[in-house]
């Protein structure tokens, strides 16, 4: 508990101005009290994204919601609380950052061990909780073991096109480096794209074999995926039924012509695998 309460005093003394500067964000406007950015969650033209200088918090008008320093790292990370509460406790306050991908310290990074067929009974059982069939997790996911400060992990593993991996299991969700967006081409002119894996996994479940998919993995790489959504006239958006999923909706559908949002089928769900999991029982996380 002391470990947490100092590790705590100094995380709190960590720029998020620079913070934001090593992920490659930099202020659209600022005062010596603020600084304004594009939101680094979300495509938009008009920087929404306030940090106060004073208070050093954040707060993305446009997503409604903010918080620390702290939160910027687990929500830009998508990291647990642990990992990024010790990553920015090995950042000292006065350093001066450098633009350069958020990457953990080396001394904490993620290291993939293995991908193999998933076998692991608790993985099954997980898969069956999100009411998704083993053999259609087998053909896109693999049972990944990896570790972490000297840790070993394991759960369902997506690969993104950059080799990185979106990691679930039945207690966490994390991901290793590279991230990136995952795109299955199948050669045909209709496109599905998701935010996450068990979106992705749910439409597979009534979408047709030969659509191709892209899963975002994060919305921070919606304006990188347009180069793959562009070569599709016919695109069907199964995005998350919150503020920041709606506005990745209406920016696509503004954006490509050929783009159409089918959040209706789950209009009273968060997302696609919760309606899926409602209506078929089943819980997820």
């Amino acid at each position: 508990m002391k470990r947490e309460q100092i590790s705590w005093e100094k995380v709190r003394a960590v720029c998020i101005v620079k913070t934001m500067a090593k992920a490659g964000h930099f202020p659209k406007r600022e005062t010596e009290k603020e600084a304004w950015f594009l939101s680094p969650f979300r495509p938009e033209t008009h920087a929404s994204f306030k940090v106060s200088k004073i208070k050093n918090l954040w707060f993305d008008h446009g997503a409604g919601f903010g918080g620390n320093v702290l939160d910027l790292v687990v929500r830009f990370y998508d990291c647990r609380l642990r990992d990024a509460l010790d990553f920015l406790s090995d950042v000292p306050p006065s350093l001066s950052f450098h633009p350069q991908p958020f990457i953990p310290p080396s001394n904490d990074k993620l290291i993939i061990k293995s991908a193999n067929p998933i076998w692991h009974y608790g993985l099954k059982v997980y898969l069956n909780k999100r009411n998704i069939t083993l053999e259609t997790a087998k053909k896109y996911c693999k049972e990944v073991h990896y570790s972490r400060k000297g840790n070993h992990y394991f759960g369902i593993g997506l690969q993104n096109d950059s080799g990185g991996w979106e990691l679930r299991n039945m207690y966490y969700k994390s991901s290793s480096s590279p991230k990136d967006i995952t795109y299955f081409s199948n050669g045909c002119m209709q496109l599905v794209v998701t935010e996450g894996m068990f979106d992705f996994l749910t439409v597979t479940n009534f979408c047709h074999d030969k659509m191709s998919f892209l899963i975002l993995n994060s919305l921070s790489f919606l304006k990188k995926a347009m180069k793959h959504i562009e070569m599709f006239k016919d695109v069907k958006l199964y995005l998350d039924n919150d503020k920041a999923g709606k506005e990745a909706t209406n920016w696509l559908m503004q954006n490509h012509k050929g783009c159409i949002d089918k959040s209706y089928l789950y209009k009273d769900y968060k997302d696609i695998n919760e309606m899926w999991i409602g209506t078929n029982g089943g819980y997820g996380r």
